[in-house]
């Protein structure tokens, strides 16, 4: 579905809308790493890179950190997908270009249309409110992702698995 800096992006917005309060509450990149467990350096750029894109405002020094610049209702999560990927609307045929467009569609055709149509909903209409909601009023709280260590399986992901090489 995306890349891990939009993975990441959003986790760290998902963070800022938890504790939004108007921009009165600031987090520090550190403060968002730590609670994410990402790393440090990471999340650092991501954060320079949604200011840069007037979706999150930082200060430095004491008192300083990280808000959202926008009330987390009025952002979404295609605000920051589209900063990381790229948008192709073209129809990407499984049978390679000449098919899709010439004759009757192939078998996937109408299934990845509707997979396309699912996801661009989700992106569009999805906003970090829905976090701050969850986190405030909700009081749920996300299940802290294992620190990576010995024999611990890395946690599902959404982003498509590398293909199984043929035997």
């Amino acid at each position: 579905m995306y890349g891990k800096a939009t993975e990441n992006a959003i986790a760290a917005m998902s963070r800022l809308a938890e504790v939004y309060d108007g921009g009165v509450t600031r987090l520090s990149a550190s403060d968002i790493a730590e609670d994410r467990r990402l790393q440090k350096p990471f999340v650092s750029k991501l954060l320079s890179m949604l200011s840069q894109a007037g979706l999150v405002t930082g200060t430095r020094g004491p008192g300083g950190g990280f808000t959202l610049a926008r009330p987390p209702k009025e952002i979404t999560l295609h605000d920051v997908y589209r900063l990381f990927e790229r948008e192709n609307e073209s129809d990407v045929c499984p049978f390679g270009g000449g098919y899709c467009g010439v004759g009757q569609p192939c078998v996937l055709h109408d299934k990845l249309v509707q997979v396309r149509s699912t996801i661009n909903d989700i992106l569009t209409k999805t906003t970090f409110e829905d976090f701050r909601v969850a986190y405030q009023e909700e009081g749920l709280r996300p299940a802290r992702r294992p620190k990576p260590g010995k024999g611990r399986k890395p946690r599902e992901s959404f982003r498509a698995r590398k293909p199984m090489r043929p035997r």
